[in-house]
């Protein structure tokens, strides 16, 4: 079975996210995790896990931090 190819990426700035952890309920394809280590503010931040993304963008519109989460639509390769 060949693996699917990601449609977008996530860039999470660890620093503004405050855990509450809404977009890994959103997120339809699970590629969002805690981290282990507590960012500036006192939080385990979200992060992206490197893989599975659809660009879908739940986590974006979920998210009450403005600025936290970027979502990338990737090109569709030949």
């Amino acid at each position: 079975m060949a693996e699917r190819q990601d449609r977008g990426r996530v860039e999470i700035n660890l620093d503004e996210c405050k855990g509450c952890q809404l977009c890994i309920t959103v997120c339809p394809v699970n590629c969002l995790e805690v981290t282990t280590k507590l960012n500036k503010q006192g939080y385990l931040p979200v992060d992206y896990k490197g893989s599975g993304c659809t660009g879908c963008g739940l986590c974006y519109y979920a998210c009450p931090e403005p600025g936290a989460i970027t979502v990338f639509r990737l090109k569709k390769s030949a």
